[in-house]
């Protein structure tokens, strides 16, 4: 019986069928369980890539009724040596000059979208430096550099590059190098980002800043009919299944894109304190107040924190020019000018409790 059975191994595997069959069927069960999971995730991480790629919800307001304003021209490099185009555009006063603010525009503008931020500030006695983002405006762009709505490693070395092209200026007057950043959208994130880092960066106001991870997962819940035909599985996923997902997203799309796309919240948690002015639009329909929350939640103090209740994405300065006018100003000129300003001038504490 031992001869034969160790000429025909045959009976041997079915006397180890027989005894671990149980055992087999769990572990087929269970690598297919987790081959179906990769498999799913690989289709939603495809589809999610193409979303984060090739699709642009209308985040920009594309500011075109507006009076232009005008200055000198410059061009400047960015910190990893992208050329790009900026613009000085000086208060008349120069006496009484208060500051210097550079400021960053939204994704798919230029720099002549700062016209309606930028004129009440020259007027009120600050220069305003305003410069446009690789791939816009008159600015360079690399080869493998496509502009997306996200603000990445590559918008923040362009916020770096005009915020030391300023303070250079400066120092060769023989003035503060301490500056202002104003930035909308994705610019304004991308000044979060630069202020993370450089300390010269005294006061930053923000129209509409955003965490990707969070807004990539509040878009993939709202576009979640595309990742399933069934009703019942893509209105039961959890949020952590969400953020996930966001988060594997960005494991692909980083390497794909050939830039990192930091996080903004968690550069907020971490940034040395110093006074931030997030302003929101209370029917922004793709970045939710709840998510400008979670930003006021993480930022330093002191903060401020105001929702314009008409107002949609970009569209704060257009529902509220004066109020607008007024509170940036205000802010301005108590954390980067050192003027005596009350808080009420800048937003109530009302508003502020609202984060």
């Amino acid at each position: 019986m031992t001869d034969w059975i160790g000429q025909d191994w045959t009976p041997v595997g079915w006397i180890w069928l027989s005894r671990h069959w149980a055992a087999l069927a769990i572990g087929l069960t269970c690598l297919s369980l987790v081959m179906f999971i990769v498999l799913l995730l690989a289709k939603y991480v495809r589809i999610c890539l193409n979303i984060f790629i090739d699709t642009h919800p209308p985040l920009a307001m594309g500011p075109l009724d507006f009076q232009p304003v005008h200055g000198e021209t410059v061009r400047f490099r960015s910190f990893d040596g992208v050329s790009l185009r900026g613009m000085h555009l000086n208060t008349p006063n120069r006496a009484a000059r208060k500051g210097t603010v550079v400021f960053c525009h939204e994704f798919q503008s230029d720099m002549y979208s700062c016209a309606r931020y930028a004129r009440p500030l020259i007027e009120a006695g600050f220069d305003v430096f305003t410069f446009d983002f690789r791939g816009h405006g008159d600015s360079s762009c690399t080869r493998d550099y496509r502009p997306l709505q996200w603000p990445s490693d590559k918008e923040v070395e362009d916020v770096l590059g005009a915020c030391a092209y300023v303070e250079s200026v400066l120092a060769a007057e023989g003035r503060s190098t301490r500056i202002g950043v104003f930035g909308v959208s994705r610019g304004a994130g991308a000044a979060l980002l630069a202020a993370a880092s450089d300390p010269n960066i005294a006061a930053i106001v923000c129209d509409g800043a955003f965490s990707t991870a969070e807004t990539l997962a509040a878009l993939m819940r709202r576009w979640a009919y595309i990742f399933a035909t069934v009703r019942l599985v893509y209105e039961n996923h959890p949020e952590a299944f969400w953020r996930f997902l966001a988060w594997l997203l960005m494991r692909f799309a980083q390497p794909k894109l050939h830039r990192h796309f930091p996080s903004v919240r968690k550069a907020l948690r971490d940034m040395q304190p110093r006074p931030i002015f997030l302003i929101h639009g209370r029917r922004d329909s793709y970045i939710r107040t709840d998510q400008a929350q979670l930003l006021v939640q993480a930022a330093p103090s002191p903060k401020y924190f105001w929702i314009v209740e008409d107002a949609k994405h970009n569209q704060s300065v257009v529902t509220q020019p004066r109020q607008y006018a007024v509170r940036t100003i205000a802010f301005f000129r108590k954390h980067l000018a050192g003027d005596p300003v009350r808080q009420a001038e800048i937003t109530s504490p009302a508003e502020t409790e609202v984060a």
